[in-house]
């Protein structure tokens, strides 16, 4: 039996169903990059298990980034074409991700990843003022050990 007939002969037909597509699983998938631009993956949890999970992308350079995030159905719905965080602290993955999350099919959602700062506009507002709030921070912890 060739490789062809072997597949035409199993009770799923040609090919499985691809995941996500069919609407039954666990967690809403939200695709941030194309799958493409990667060579290998890797699912790591973010924050509580099962809650959050990101799927992290190696390209062929060796650096890694965001691909997707995988948000549990019990921590948001679907309304209209778009995906709705319910959950405060899954919601901080919303950092992340630029623009609304819209519906492709299925589980399958889409979204923009967060805009990227070029390095001669860097260190931002925002970076400058955490760092001098942890300078103040280790300033001060230095100071209590002093006087303890």
């Amino acid at each position: 039996m060739t490789h062809r007939q072997h597949s035409l002969s199993q009770p799923e037909g040609r090919m499985r169903q691809r995941p996500g597509s069919t609407g039954k699983g666990m967690f809403y998938r939200v695709e941030v990059r194309p799958k493409r631009e990667f060579t290998s993956f890797r699912v790591q949890d973010v924050g509580r298990k099962g809650e959050l999970e990101r799927v992290a992308g190696r390209r062929s350079s060796g650096s890694w980034d965001t691909v997707a995030w995988l948000v549990n159905k019990r921590k948001a719905h679907v309304s209209g074409n778009t995906l709705v965080v319910d959950d405060d602290k899954v919601h901080s993955f919303l950092k992340q991700v630029r623009g609304k999350i819209t519906h492709i099919k299925g589980d399958i959602f889409s979204a923009h990843p967060r805009k990227n700062v070029p390095e001669s506009e860097k260190p931002t507002l925002a970076q400058r003022r955490a760092r001098a709030l942890n300078i103040q921070k280790a300033q001060l912890a230095r100071r209590m050990m002093v006087y303890a």
